[in-house]
């Protein structure tokens, strides 16, 4: 086991480890636990998340305990690289892995849980829009903007990945899921457009978007909200392909022919860490 820990919360060492041999029989569950499970847990009357990352295929197992970073370890670092640049996140506690002879078998990630906030979802698609939508939204433009210029792309750039704080009618904004994240030199309009594909396809939202980020950055309004549009219907498709091949590699488990077991390799081959391939340039 590799226990990290930030240092002003060294005394939950052993809290922590009592928590993640416990994990799947203690703790309120957050979300639908479909993918990745998280928990909360109260120690001495403080709040905290403990992440399960999904258990990896035999491939990543051994490509991240070799070559890449954990999702757990990324998550932790990253935390504290944007709150060292000003940027908030809730405040990172630890990281564990567990590895055997083969690679990675299991991470947690471990941070502060947030009390009184809505994330970014919530606002979008509320039955009660919010008052303030329209400032929420060049807020939270903003946000990405000044992410931008640090050269830093927030891959999971969804609205569940926002939690929104207001104190005294400023809007603030924690990031979460932070385990990918690319870092640029040159961060080009191209790649920064794309990076919006993820947070909606409402085109109210969008225009919003649009308007705000191109005040920032002085591009066209018109052509950053086309741009826009287009990487997130090319995202939608790429989402639709890919619940046709789980589909298909569902039905070729029940019913394997050889030539299903040639198209369910291919398959499965599509499941693997292409972010660690590209990032190492291996082709």
């Amino acid at each position: 086991m590799n226990l990290v820990l930030t240092p002003e919360y060294s005394h939950y060492k052993d809290e922590i480890i009592r928590i993640i041999n416990n994990f799947h029989s203690e703790g309120t569950l957050i979300g639908p636990g479909s993918r990745n499970i998280v928990k909360s847990f109260t120690l001495n009357g403080k709040k905290f998340n403990f992440k399960s990352f999904k258990q990896h295929n035999f491939i990543n197992r051994h490509v991240y305990k070799y070559y890449r970073k954990s999702k757990a370890r990324r998550s932790f670092e990253y935390a504290n690289m944007l709150i060292d640049k000003n940027f908030h996140t809730p405040q990172p506690i630890a990281y564990v892995e567990f590895h055997d002879w083969l690679g990675l078998t299991n991470s947690y990630y471990i941070s502060e849980q947030l009390e009184n906030i809505h994330t970014l979802e919530h606002v979008f698609y509320s039955d009660r829009p919010f008052e303030d939508l329209n400032e929420i939204i060049k807020s939270y433009t903003q946000l990405i903007y000044q992410l931008h210029e640090e050269g830093i792309e927030f891959i999971d750039n969804s609205p569940g990945n926002f939690l929104l704080e207001k104190i005294n009618d400023v809007s603030r904004f924690f990031m979460v899921d932070l385990n990918r994240m690319n870092f640029h030199d040159e961060f080009e309009l191209p790649k920064r457009i794309k990076n919006f594909s993820r947070i909606t396809n409402d085109p109210k939202i969008l225009q919003l978007i649009s308007s705000e980020y191109s005040l920032l950055s002085g591009i066209s309004s018109d052509y950053f909200l086309k741009q826009i549009v287009k990487a997130a219907n090319k995202l939608r498709t790429k989402r639709r392909i890919k619940k046709v091949l789980k589909f298909y590699k569902y039905i070729f488990k029940l019913r394997p022919t050889p030539k299903d077991m040639i198209i369910f390799s291919i398959i499965s081959f599509l499941d693997f860490d292409f972010d660690f391939l590209l990032s190492a340039q291996l082709f």
